[in-house]
């Protein structure tokens, strides 16, 4: 059996050897979610387990192999996808849970980590509109602990796009950068999907008159109902089109170093 960050990829043997060590355990948040045209529906978790293994591979090497990296199974549903940071829950494909749902699944998962012996918790959210959610499960997990007498352990959250930083942003986009909540199937998601996915990813599948109206113009606050016209037809708040693999691996490799320095900044430090 080949060596594995991947929980899911281990024999449990191998995993309870890792559980005795120094281990930092990786939770992947993403959604199924439509993502315009041109990529697969599945880009939010496939590309946060990957980025979460890409971060434990890095963590490993970066402390000689002394911490292990533990990626469990993701998450691959998420919180109903909003207006004004992933087009909306109405756009068909996009397949939801309810905020109370998305608490007790990431509640659960860390505790029964907790329970195993797991006492250094990555959460690494995905989706935009997971976060808070995401935060209200860690934080039950951690107060289900201490009922058990358990008060060892640390849980950091974070989405991985934070950790691009404001260089690499303006190398990538040197026409203006309009944030990361209109990035929804935009230049990084599509560029890090050529990296990793290449199969999943159809360039040619824009039709210009699908990608109009990009960036997305909303309005500064949310209405209900949603009103399906505010959504560009693509489904995806901004351009794709200048996207590359070789911007993908300048995202990836950006992020997974910063990413690397703030789990060791909390969990490694003397």
């Amino acid at each position: 059996m080949k060596p594995s960050v991947y929980m899911e990829e281990m024999d449990a043997f191998t995993y309870r050897d890792k559980l005795e060590g120094d281990s930092i355990f990786f939770i992947p948040v993403g959604a199924l979610e439509q993502h315009g045209s041109h990529m697969a529906m599945c880009v939010d978790a496939a590309l946060t387990k990957t980025m979460a293994g890409e971060t434990a591979k890095a963590l490993e090497e970066a402390t000689n192999g002394k911490v292990h990296g533990i990626v469990t199974a993701p998450i691959n549903y998420g919180f109903r996808s909003q207006q004004r940071s992933g087009g909306g829950f109405h756009l068909t494909g996009t397949t939801s849970l309810r905020g109370t749902t998305l608490i007790s699944l990431a509640r659960d998962i860390a505790y029964s980590l907790i329970r195993q012996g797991a006492r250094k918790i990555v959460l690494m959210n995905g989706h935009y509109e997971n976060y808070q959610f995401a935060f209200e499960g860690m934080q039950l997990a951690i107060e289900d602990a201490r009922r058990e007498g358990i008060d060892d352990v640390k849980i950091q959250l974070l989405s991985y796009w934070d950790f691009v930083d404001d260089a690499t942003i303006e190398r990538l986009y040197p026409d203006g950068f309009t944030g990361w909540d209109l990035e929804h199937a935009g230049v990084m998601e599509t560029s890090l999907m050529l990296l990793f996915f290449p199969e999943l990813v159809d360039m040619s599948r824009m039709d210009e008159k699908l990608y109009t109206g990009l960036p997305a113009t909303l309005p500064n606050y949310d209405i209900l109902p949603i009103v399906p016209s505010y959504t560009p037809p693509s489904g995806c708040l901004s351009h794709p089109g200048k996207s590359s693999k070789e911007k993908g691996i300048i995202l990836r490799d950006v992020a997974v170093a910063n990413m690397v320095e703030a789990i060791k900044l909390e969990y490694l430090q003397d």
